[in-house]
């Protein structure tokens, strides 16, 4: 096993605009002469007043809308702003809104300017997983922290049809830029926030949660980060509670979970997100709460492989220094669930009214994707993914 920290590449283009009030800006990050389509969700950005905002920052340009993008943007939906772009010749888009809407835009981004059949730009099964080499520029408005997509290249689409969420990446699919105002989070619903804060927690585990490489500079960020969420969380929920402090820190920690710094040289294991994507795709529950169900499950039956991460974990981010190393690892996984749970998210199936039938279904989705041999070590098996299940209900 290599313990060391392997060679890495670092590349990050996104220029980001941080802070109050920034949206007046718009007009100088998009090149003049461009034809804009606006893209954005169900609606809450034009009741809280956030797209005209966006409209009258850009009031020099053409303009043109595309709403109604899911909170798992479906490739579905997203043929339609594909086909929308070509007809009108749209050259520049711009995703208002959370990381679906990012996600969505970074697909048609790509689709518009792919040769062939877009589905081909997805594995796991689904196409071919033919590389993107194009897209049209994108920049974002950020309204929902949580994916980090705002400032890396990476997406997730739902494939109805198939019932099954693919991702896709690309050096041309980075924003442009991305704006972060974290006053536009002040019109969140606590459900929402909440999901932000794990969604955020879990994408830095699944970079932390493996195995020691003496990566000292990304082990210390990551446990930061997580320290981050753990103090703010339970005061960023509170939909009235405008701290604009309190909301720049989650917006600023959510954007750095997920924008390619922690991963650089050090092993991950995305399993997390692989048997949390099966749940949404069969059973509809937001995103960020399979990852609370999934995640306490996951390191209880991966304790001993995770053991020294663990013990560090239990030590530098929640302070557990007292009992031998197998009480301070489920002291760790414990409180990492209760953590979860004082956000509002249940931990377990049954928590969301489902149970014993949920397990094979959900390892026959894993298999249907060939995600048989997951984990930093390529070694969670179907048989240990539905341990993870059995454990969650």
């Amino acid at each position: 096993m290599n313990q060391e920290i392997a060679n890495f590449d670092y590349y990050n283009p996104t220029h980001i605009v941080f802070g109050k009030d920034r949206l007046k800006e718009l007009a100088t990050l998009i090149p003049q002469g461009k034809k804009v389509l606006l893209l954005y969700g169900g609606g809450s950005v034009v009741r809280f007043g956030t797209l005209d905002k966006v409209k009258q920052a850009l009031s020099g340009f053409e303009l043109g809308e595309f709403g109604g993008i899911e909170a798992n943007p479906t490739f579905e939906t997203l043929s339609k702003a594909i086909e929308l772009v070509k007809a009108e010749g749209y050259d520049f888009l711009l995703a208002v809104g959370g990381g679906s809407v990012i996600d969505g835009t970074k697909f048609v981004a790509s689709a518009a300017k792919f040769d062939g059949d877009p589905l081909d730009i997805f594995g796991n099964g689904v196409g071919a997983g033919r590389p993107v080499t194009s897209a049209l520029p994108f920049g974002t408005v950020l309204t929902l922290p949580a994916t980090g997509s705002e400032m890396n290249s990476g997406a997730v689409i739902t494939i109805k049809a198939k019932k099954a969420k693919v991702s896709f990446g690309s050096a041309v699919t980075f924003p442009v830029f991305s704006i972060l105002d974290p006053e536009l989070t002040y019109t969140l619903p606590a459900r929402q926030l909440a999901n932000g804060v794990i969604d955020a927690f879990v994408h830095i585990m699944e970079q932390y949660m493996t195995y020691p490489v003496g990566a000292m500079v990304q082990d210390r960020y990551a446990e930061g980060l997580l320290q981050t969420l753990i103090e703010i969380g339970p005061d960023v929920i509170k939909e009235d509670l405008h701290d604009y402090n309190l909301r720049a820190n989650f917006m600023w920690t959510a954007t750095n979970a997920l924008n390619g710094t922690l991963n650089k040289g050090v092993p991950q294991d995305w399993a997390s997100h692989s048997l949390g994507h099966e749940i949404t795709a069969l059973y509809g529950i937001d995103h960020a709460r399979t990852l609370a169900i999934v995640l306490p499950a996951l390191l209880s039956v991966r304790k001993q492989e995770k053991r020294e991460k663990l013990l560090q974990y239990a030590e530098r981010v929640w302070q557990i220094t007292e009992g031998d190393a197998e009480e301070r690892i489920d002291a760790a996984i414990v409180k990492t669930g209760q953590f979860f749970e004082v956000l509002g998210a249940g931990t377990h199936f049954s928590d969301y009214n489902l149970g014993e039938e949920v397990v094979e279904a959900l390892v026959s989705q894993l298999s249907d994707h060939k995600l048989t041999a997951i984990s930093e070590r390529g070694d969670q098996t179907l048989e240990v993914s539905r341990e993870i299940y059995r454990k969650a209900l």
